[in-house]
């Protein structure tokens, strides 16, 4: 048996079809699939994007995201990219086009959302990573990527409860996070 390397596994990716109703990421050489999101999950990244002024910024879901020295292919939640900027066509979006990220934290999701995925987007310099939380009830707003592959990260950390507004400087707008659900009989965590 041979060993496949980081580069092996994205070549593997590029041909992989998962199943019918599950998502599939590849991060840092490692394949995660998912099963479809629970309904608080999808009305909170319905609600960001309704919240985003469509006529200058795409909002786009499920949108498979390129990064630069990393054989990984993250899908977020939801992507924002400037509509000057963004290309015509294709699969993988550049990170270096993206100016905010989106997760939702699902309940199994803590640790991907809150470590790995911290740092591929930041080594992506992905100006803004907004880690939406329905366990624990509050937005974690990441800014100013430094570093690079597994010890890229952000400098700056903003965290703001459900139900305060958020501003989101790079977008020019104010998040409204009061109708923001959270999950029931869900353990919280202790995370960031």
């Amino acid at each position: 048996m041979t060993a496949v390397d980081e580069r092996g596994m994205a070549k593997f990716f590029d041909q992989f079809e998962p199943p019918e109703g599950v998502k599939a990421e590849l991060l840092r050489g490692e394949i995660v699939m998912m099963a479809s999101p629970d309904l608080v999950h999808n009305l909170i990244v319905e609600d960001v994007q309704d919240q985003i002024p469509r006529k200058r910024w795409a909002r786009l879901q499920t949108q498979d995201v390129d990064v630069t020295d990393e054989a990984s292919e993250p899908v977020p939640d939801l992507v924002v990219v400037d509509r000057q900027v963004h290309p015509d066509s294709g699969r993988l979006l550049p990170s270096k086009l993206i100016t905010l990220v989106v997760e939702v934290v699902s309940k199994t999701s803590v640790d991907r959302d809150y470590g790995v995925k911290r740092s591929i987007y930041a080594a992506g310099e992905v100006p803004a990573y907004l880690i939406i939380d329905p366990v624990v009830a509050h937005c974690v707003l990441l800014t100013i990527p430094v570093g690079r592959g597994d010890e890229a990260d952000y400098r700056a950390q903003q965290i703001t409860k459900f139900g305060e507004p958020l501003p989101l400087e790079l977008l020019g707008i104010e998040l409204d996070t009061s109708e923001f659900g959270t999950y029931q009989g869900v353990r919280p965590h202790r995370r960031p």
